[in-house]
């Protein structure tokens, strides 16, 4: 065997060797990190949209969500800064979702207590690849303040 075609045949088998190793593992969802809206007041609107499918059982019993493949839960949470962290804050939600083709959909959020404080809930219908806007509208302290994101599924 000449020496170009030994070190072609070398060359082969070390990339070949490096095939090998664990076989591939399907994708784990990350949920994406709660998101803080400031307002006037001074007032916190902590949000998230997450497939409900990624919450755990515990979780969807607490908010009442079904876990369904192509629901997303929208989660608002109204806050006040205090002198030991964070205290419930009184408020109307409401919330609309618009995704890139420009479907519109008025999501119904219900209030839930829930350890001292009030999260407003609601369920979004969603696809694979969608991009949604979320508008959010806060009425609290008499005054109406609003405030968006988006999110990809």
């Amino acid at each position: 065997m000449s020496t170009p075609v030994r070190l072609s045949a070398l060359v082969l088998l070390a990339a070949l060797a490096g095939c090998g190793g664990p076989a591939p593992q399907a994708a784990q969802f990350v949920p994406p990190e709660p998101g803080v809206a400031e307002l006037e007041g001074p007032l916190l609107a902590r949000y998230t949209l997450v497939p409900t499918l990624a919450l755990d059982a515990a979780m969807a019993r607490r908010y009442g969500i079904a876990r369904e493949e192509g629901s997303a839960m929208l989660l608002v949470a109204l806050r006040r800064p205090g002198p030991d962290g964070e205290e419930a804050a009184e408020g109307q939600v409401q919330a609309r979702v618009r995704d890139l083709s420009g479907r519109v959909q008025e999501v119904v959020l219900r209030r839930i207590d829930s350890d001292g404080y009030h999260d407003h809930v609601g369920v979004v219908a969603v696809a694979p690849r969608d991009e949604l806007r979320v508008e959010v509208q806060v009425q609290a302290d008499g005054r109406r303040q609003r405030f968006g994101f988006q999110r990809r599924f």
